[in-house]
């Protein structure tokens, strides 16, 4: 069944990307041997540079399955996650990603996500200047969170 989830996220992939909506990539997520989510690069479509199909296809799976803990869905996608829709798999506790193209071959053909690995890696600084700033007001939000007794667990 792999190869149809596969053949799915290709699928996905082509439509969007003869729409002319983004990149060559799509996304399905699967769980209990259905879909539950199903994405395309967005991007330029959307103007939206987190639309990525991985993104998209999580948003959608959440929005279905009415959560954000999809550790029972499994992911496949046309190429090997960046960062961000890695982060975004571990947020969703997602336990399997199975993936086409890797960074390697996106990169050639322009979507090079090298400098991104490397920054969220230690191995060079991040694309962008942080600065810490308003801690103090932001820790008393932070400390509010904390009292609330009907919070939510993450």
């Amino acid at each position: 069944m792999k190869s149809a989830w596969m053949r799915l996220a290709i699928k996905e992939a082509r439509r969007g990307m003869n729409r002319g909506d983004g990149g060559p990539f799509g996304a399905v997520v699967v769980r209990g041997g259905g879909i539950v989510g199903r994405g395309h690069n967005r991007v330029l479509r959307s103007k939206d540079p987190t639309a990525h199909a991985e993104i998209v296809a999580i948003r959608g799976a959440a929005r279905r399955l009415g959560r954000f803990d999809l550790s029972d869905c499994e992911l496949y996608t046309t190429c090997e996650p960046c960062p961000m829709c890695l982060a975004a798999v571990f947020w969703a506790r997602i336990k399997r990603v199975y993936f086409g193209c890797t960074r390697k071959d996106a990169a050639r053909i322009g979507f090079d996500d090298k400098r991104f690995y490397d920054a969220v890696c230690g191995r060079r600084n991040p694309p962008v200047r942080m600065t810490p700033f308003g801690r103090g007001d932001c820790l008393s939000l932070f400390n509010a969170w904390r009292k609330k007794p009907d919070r939510p667990k993450y």
